[in-house]
């Protein structure tokens, strides 16, 4: 079959499926199956039987809403790639905003800067800190053993101090050191649960996703433990969802022990991270 023919059906049947981005995902499905860039789709004229055989396979698969990175095996984030599959909570493009922050923040020190990515999931926050703040100390905890297991692969001679724990009862040994805490945790309420996109309600652990009734018990959590582990003026970088543009900054202002409460907002414009610094 020709290449354009290929992809013009493939997009229509993703499109059929309730896709998000059924051009890109037919494109990057494409490009998986060929090894090649996107950029090089427009030179493919045809596709060889098998060719067209297993490109065939991973569509029906994305129509039934399995995440595009389980079907690549991989997931872009910042300038990292990550290995992701089931098991384990796929990390999203507006996460990077959350890690460009602990990015700057590890950065801004005259000295190494000392950062705890807490709920890690894949890695993927760690890896970026420590793949662009080389001399920072990172260390990293997971709860889930299902995600501890792709996070160890990603975090594979990163020098990230990886370990098997809570966010609760995390890295007691670094109490009152860290100059940097970073977490991207659950905080979806559970009467939101029909309103999960497919993907994610079907493929990423529930663990990643649910938080309360009202999506903020993680977020209640973090706020105890990064008052226990940061130095005073140390500083904590949280997502949440986008309806909680006050009522998770309100979790850190309400206890008194913060100051610098700000929330951000992503590229399009919703509300999408908060940051706070220990009162000294």
């Amino acid at each position: 079959m020709r290449a354009s023919v290929a992809r013009r059906d493939a997009s229509s049947l993703l499109r059929a499926a309730g896709v998000a981005s059924p051009e890109r995902d037919a494109d990057l499905l494409l490009a998986h199956v060929l090894d090649v860039g996107l950029g090089r789709l427009p030179l493919v004229d045809d596709l060889t039987p098998p060719q067209q055989e297993q490109y065939d396979v991973l569509l029906a698969r994305r129509a039934a809403r399995e995440p595009l990175q389980h079907l690549t095996g991989t997931a872009a984030f910042r300038h990292v790639e990550l290995a992701v599959g089931p098991g384990v909570f796929v990390p999203r493009p507006e996460t990077e905003l959350l890690a460009g922050w602990a990015i700057d923040a590890a950065s801004a020190l005259d000295r190494p800067a000392l950062v705890v990515d807490l709920c890690t999931g894949s890695g993927a926050i760690a890896k970026a800190v420590a793949d662009e703040v080389p001399d920072a100390d990172v260390h990293a905890v997971e709860l889930d053993e299902g995600a501890l297991a792709w996070a160890e692969r990603n975090l594979a001679g990163t020098g990230v101090d990886l370990r098997h724990g809570d966010l609760a009862t995390a890295f007691d040994d670094l109490a009152g050191t860290v100059d940097v805490v970073v977490c991207n945790p659950p905080y979806i309420p559970l009467e939101a649960w029909e309103s999960v996109a497919a993907e994610a309600r079907d493929h990423d652990p529930h663990l990643a996703l649910f938080s309360g009734q009202d999506g903020l018990d993680a977020i209640r959590v973090l706020e105890q433990r990064a008052a226990l582990l940061l130095r005073p003026g140390g500083v904590v970088g949280a997502e949440h969802a986008d309806v909680q543009g006050e009522s998770a900054p309100g979790v850190f202002a309400a206890s008194g022990r913060w100051v610098d409460v700000a929330d951000h907002r992503d590229l399009a414009g919703r509300a999408r991270y908060l940051t706070a610094r220990l009162a000294r």
